[in-house]
């Protein structure tokens, strides 16, 4: 007997399916109707067990583990490569912008692209992204001619922007491949690929640069995406599986207002927003605030440039181990929602603390132990609490929006709430820098005016909600 599959006809055989399933990366590129997926589901992993992988949350951690190394190796040079070809202000400012505005557009169109075409395609045209601008990020750092080679930044920054849907798809690859109860732990996860990616990517971005050259950190960062690229060809198999449910197919736009207009999914993108807005300010302006509270000289002294790259690698550190190891007993004890607040409310603590707290002594293991070290524990405290308070937002959150999500919308949904995301990567920076010069303390006490009211936001909305309707199943697709 033979079937159509994919506009040829195929053999009604469980062998042959399997290896057109294998070949084409996975079940979901079959055609449930005709080529009777349940039924090939049954059979065909007795045909070959050894060969047949399950989805792994290990595999696609890797994928965005290594991604985020090369991210992190990059970043913290745009704005010195920047500067040393001649830019200043408001040009820098559009390069280190630049990744996120392409983002903001391209997210939602890749969760979209994602949700039609399957998780793993758009993972590895991602990744290989990702490996071709880090590429024009290595040329353009070697040009002499210092309009060329701004240029070819900018564009370099734009396509990994465009290109980058891998966190977008990775969650969504995660929201497949778990039930429920354990998203909002399994997501925790990414969170933690973020903040490992900027503990290591700089460090071997300061080692490449050291003895390779202006050039070498991007081609490291290339080398390390085209393996990441080889790695989810060779062991990432498709998660996403099909279902006689229809995709409806939205321009841009249109697929905003579709997710911004349920409420309970429009909430959490807008509280995605916020606190991604407030997060954004506290680090495009810590390392200004740092230098004035404790008379630092981060351009001229590398000592001083030295311990703000060590505040930023303890907050990272701390987010890694609270997205790695606490995110489960929490939902648990608490449940998404009020997880949430919480995170909030630390996070909005923290930045009112932050901007007056100073001292005059240098950061050391030693200073740590001494009376004048005190301002220090005072500041590393402060940070320990809002890299708590932020890492606890994300993984509920993206959780509870995949759980009131139809599994057909994953990627639509996770990809529209990356965008707002990106939007606020965009505003926040601005709006932080432009009100520091009236007073350090500015942007800091308004952010946390923002969050406590988002937090009130999300308790009233949430508040008459019984815990399990949080918890409960995706949700049917809205009409």
């Amino acid at each position: 007997m033979m079937v159509i599959v994919g506009g040829f006809r195929a053999p009604r055989n469980p062998y042959c399916l399997w290896r057109l399933a294998h070949l084409t990366g996975g079940f979901s590129q079959l055609d449930s109707t005709h080529a009777s997926y349940e039924w090939v589901q049954i059979y065909a992993p007795r045909l070959s067990p050894g060969r047949m992988r399950k989805p792994s949350v290990l595999v696609v951690f890797l994928t965005v583990f290594i991604d985020l190394i090369g991210f992190g190796i990059v970043v913290p040079l745009v704005p010195l490569y920047s500067r040393h070809f001649g830019a200043h202000g408001l040009v820098i400012g559009a390069i280190i912008a630049s990744f996120s505005a392409m983002q903001f557009i391209f997210s939602p169109i890749w969760g979209r692209l994602s949700d039609r075409y399957g998780r793993r395609p758009i993972l590895l045209i991602s990744t290989a992204g990702a490996a071709a601008s880090y590429v024009l990020f290595a040329v353009s750092s070697g040009l002499e001619n210092h309009a060329s080679a701004l240029g070819l930044m900018v564009l370099s920054r734009a396509f990994a922007g465009l290109c980058g849907g891998n966190i977008t798809v990775a969650q969504a690859y995660i929201a497949d491949i778990s039930a429920p109860e354990e998203r909002s732990r399994r997501m925790g996860l990414i969170g933690m690929a973020f903040g490992l990616g900027f503990i290591f990517g700089p460090a071997i971005g300061g080692l490449s640069l050291k003895y390779l050259g202006s050039t070498g950190p991007g081609w490291i960062a290339a080398g390390l995406c085209a393996a990441n690229f080889l790695l989810a060809l060779f062991i990432l198999v498709e998660s996403r599986q099909p279902s006689s449910e229809p995709i409806a197919h939205r321009p841009h736009l249109d697929q905003w207002v579709h997710t911004l207009t349920q409420p309970k999914i429009g909430l959490l993108v807008v509280v995605f927003f916020l606190a991604t807005f407030c997060f954004s300010c506290f680090e495009s302006t810590l390392p200004l605030v740092v230098s004035d509270n404790f008379h630092l000289n981060i351009q001229r002294d590398e000592t001083s440039a030295s311990t703000v790259a060590y505040l930023f690698v303890f907050c990272g550190l701390v987010g890694a181990l609270v997205q790695g190891g606490a995110i489960g007993r929490l939902v648990k004890r608490l449940g998404e929602p009020k997880l949430i607040a919480v995170s909030l409310v630390f996070t909005a603590i923290s930045l009112a603390l932050l901007p007056f707290i100073g001292g005059t002594a240098d950061l050391s293991w030693r200073v740590l132990v001494r009376p004048e070290g005190r301002s220090w524990l005072a500041m590393l405290g402060a940070l320990g609490l809002l890299s708590i308070g932020s890492s606890l937002t994300r993984p509920p959150l993206f959780g509870m929006l995949s759980n009131l999500t139809s599994a057909n919308e994953q990627g639509a949904n996770i990809g529209v709430a990356q965008g707002a995301g990106s939007l606020a990567r965009i505003l926040g920076p601005m709006f932080a820098t432009g009100l520091l010069p009236y007073h350090p303390a500015l942007p800091y006490l308004v952010c946390t005016g923002v969050l406590l009211a988002t937090t009130a936001l999300l308790v009233q909305r949430f508040r008459a909600d019984k815990p399990s309707e949080a918890e409960a199943g995706a949700a049917q697709p809205a009409k």
